[in-house]
């Protein structure tokens, strides 16, 4: 992936809010739902969430500046402290092997721990025989060595292998199916269904590395990309409307985005800049039911300053002047 500051247009010394202006900028023009016709669009802007998950959250860029992670937010390798040239790493004072470790043991009794130097044992068979040594005289262990166990009980399973795959909150509303770039190479077609939440995992069985003791799992974790406007809240999802002054004064038809096209609600006169209404069935899909939407109405004034406006609000300071803070004190 591109270095997050080259995808979000921004330079290193930016500043938190600039950062968030310019990834505000480039959603809402590369969100696929405005780029249907751009097979290209989900990828660009799966980018640019990527690089603000980064340069969004101080703790990551403070580790992304000072080289710790990635551009992909993943730790960059540096070495093993210790084992550096000249190391006394394992080392006792004569220069033979003298570390210390956790010592189990395990008998009738159960397991038991005790801490030791592995400089007492001649040869690695006599550590594994003190650590396991329990094991050799079980019922059944016959025919597995000094160690107690026989080669298959050694085989390894092959590893799981961890990938993530970014989707709109469209997509995972209605469910979708991408193909993902796993880090073996393989690609896969990942189906991911309705209703998923951010974070969530899709395991894909016997998909992973290979192992003589069979092939490990595929973890797909899901990342929804933040909508422009709506904000999940579990189930349910929020949105802010704005409204004029004469639509709160007077009352009158507005109408309200959702997943599934706008929708008009009636908005009383006399209604305040926060109040809520409630949309049932236009949330997200869950067991068994569907949640609802939640449209609260923000009053917003004209961009410029209107004299009579100005007028009529000193006439009303002067003749109907009220208190909407009473009760806060």
């Amino acid at each position: 992936m591109r270095d997050p500051y080259e995808v979000l247009g921004v330079k290193k010394n930016a500043d938190a809010a600039a950062i968030k202006s310019a990834f505000r900028k480039l959603a809402k023009k590369l969100h696929p739902d405005a780029n249907k016709n751009d097979p290209k669009a989900a990828q660009r802007f799966a980018e640019v969430n990527s690089a603000y998950e980064i340069l969004g959250e101080e703790d990551k860029r403070k580790a992304y500046d000072r080289g710790e992670i990635d551009a992909e937010g993943k730790p960059k390798f540096r070495g093993f402290e210790g084992f550096g040239r000249g190391s006394n790493f394992g080392r006792g004072a004569r220069g033979g092997p003298d570390f210390n470790f956790e010592h189990f043991s395990f008998g009738p009794e159960g397991a038991r721990r005790s801490g030791g130097q592995a400089g007492g044992f001649s040869n690695f068979d006599d550590l594994l025989s003190g650590m396991f040594g329990g094991f050799a005289n079980a019922p059944g262990a016959r025919g597995r060595g000094r160690t107690g166990f026989a080669p298959e009980d050694l085989e390894p399973t092959g590893r799981d292998v961890t990938a993530e795959v970014m989707i709109t909150l469209t997509e995972a509303a209605r469910g979708a199916t991408r193909r993902v770039h796993l880090p073996t190479g393989k690609e896969v077609d990942v189906k991911i269904p309705a209703g998923l939440g951010e974070g969530k995992q899709i395991r894909l069985k016997g998909q992973g590395l290979p192992g003589p003791g069979g092939a490990g799992d595929v973890l797909i974790t899901v990342r929804v990309a933040p909508h422009p406007h709506f904000v999940r809240d579990g189930d349910n999802l929020r949105v802010d409307v704005p409204i004029t002054l004469y639509e709160a004064v007077l009352g009158g038809k507005v109408r309200v985005p959702t997943l599934d096209g706008a929708v008009e609600i009636s908005v009383p006169a006399g209604s305040s800049s926060g109040r809520t209404f409630r949309i049932a069935g236009k949330g997200m899909p869950a067991k068994g039911k569907t949640g609802d939407l939640y449209a609260t109405v923000r009053i917003a004034l004209p961009g410029k300053s209107d004299r009579e406006l100005e007028e009529l609000m000193r006439k009303w300071q002067h003749e109907m002047p009220y208190d909407p803070r009473k009760d806060l004190k």
